[in-house]
């Protein structure tokens, strides 16, 4: 079964904007379902809030149906006077041909870490398949077989999280070591942080060599942490059985990380914080007004950041983490913020280019859990099938089945 979005007399428009869409996650869902089937798929950028245009077939409509997603039977006039207005260069509009299903692999431990993980929830929510991997499988090169790699809520330093002073004491976190150790010396490593290295190298080539990455809450800065780090140990003697290297700090190397520079490493192990580029600690917001700013681009001239913004409001609910948002003085300037709260002077959702590829990192936990806790139940997105919060996620799962157009730059 195989069709482009020609030579239809009617197609099938899933609108993604407040009004005309009661499930927007699991209009990803439907819009992923069709490109598996080898259909192409046309994403209307900044059109209805990033609506999707696709081949108006009985399998479209019915699997709609049975998800419960809004959708609009449109005729082929209709739809070339929407596309026409879309090409207009007096409309921040763009259409964006969507061509193959990207396979995706979540990096996340084996285990039942006592948190759950927001992109997890979103694609099994809106049943999109999707591959666990952990070290193992990332120091044996599978990672050249994927699109797209989420990584868990993940420490790449080897200090476990920085949970010490709090969690040292509990069942999970004294398992939780032990399988590290065990797992760092089966791979034949003498410590977990020469370990957590390796695997944020190889995912670090993984990207240059092409691939798209993203992370949220403490992957983004304790990868970066871990980058800049290679060679040097950083972690106390609870963490690694011996001292951190004296004068540390001095001895990073900020020409190896992805998005942050200049930070100053939080060098207490009681403290529940990796470094400077969170602002968890430094914000002066309450929950009430509490929100992050999408920024507007050119959808024409600049589709990537377009994509990744793709909303029903440009105005999104704020969320913790353990790594809530970044300080804007760390982001490298080659580093493009999508998303900031400028009262507190942070960037959310950022996003740049390393080699061949691409790398996101979104700020905080869970975009339906402010203050999300290690034992907390798990958000039911039944609950919010029009997130805005999640739909950033979608949006980035969703970018690497676009087809690659020249730059106009």
């Amino acid at each position: 079964m195989f069709f482009t979005l020609s030579g239809f007399g009617s197609y099938v428009l899933i609108p993604m904007d407040a009004e005309g869409q009661k499930n927007h996650l699991k209009a990803y869902g439907v819009t992923y379902w069709t490109l598996e089937k080898q259909l192409k798929v046309k994403w209307l950028l900044n059109y209805r809030g990033g609506s999707f245009l696709l081949p108006d077939v009985p399998e479209i409509k019915r699997e709609c149906q049975i998800r419960g997603v809004s959708f609009e039977v449109i005729s082929d006039a209709k739809t070339e006077e929407i596309l026409e207005l879309i090409s207009s260069p007096s409309q921040n509009m763009e259409s964006i041909v969507l061509e193959k299903a990207p396979k995706i692999a979540v990096y996340s431990p084996k285990g039942n870490p006592p948190w759950d993980d927001a992109v997890t929830m979103v694609l099994t929510y809106a049943e999109i398949p999707y591959t666990t991997i952990y070290d193992e499988e990332v120091l044996h090169d599978a990672l050249v077989t994927y699109d797209w790699l989420h990584l868990h809520h993940e420490d790449f330093t080897g200090q476990y999280g920085k949970f010490y002073r709090t969690y040292k004491s509990t069942a999970w976190y004294i398992e939780d070591k032990k399988q590290s150790e065990a797992l760092a010396l089966k791979l034949g490593y003498d410590k977990v942080s020469e370990e957590k290295l390796a695997v944020a190298l190889k995912i670090r080539d993984y990207v240059v060599g092409g691939g798209f990455m993203f992370a949220m809450c403490s992957a983004t800065d304790s990868f970066d942490i871990a980058l800049a780090a290679e060679g040097v140990d950083i972690c106390e003697p609870m963490f690694d059985g011996d001292a951190s290297e004296p004068n540390y700090q001095s001895k990073l190397d900020f020409n190896k990380t992805f998005a942050f520079k200049d930070f100053i490493l939080e060098r207490n192990p009681n403290i529940y914080e990796f470094s400077s580029i969170d602002m968890t600690s430094k914000r002066q917001i309450p929950i009430t007004t509490d929100y992050f700013t999408l920024m507007d681009f050119s959808a024409k001239w600049d589709p990537i950041p377009t994509m990744l913004c793709q909303n029903h409001t440009a105005l999104v609910k704020g969320f913790m983490g353990q790594t809530t948002a970044f300080a804007r003085e760390h982001i490298k300037s080659n580093v493009l913020v999508m998303g900031e709260n400028k009262t507190n002077g942070e960037a959310k959702y950022i996003h740049g280019i390393k080699g061949k590829g691409f790398f996101t990192f979104y700020g905080g936990h869970d975009p339906e859990d402010y203050t999300h806790k290690v034992g907390d139940p798990k958000t039911e997105l039944e609950l919010h099938p029009t997130s805005p919060g999640y739909r950033l996620i979608l949006n980035n799962v969703l970018f690497p089945a676009a087809k690659k157009k020249k730059q106009k730059t």
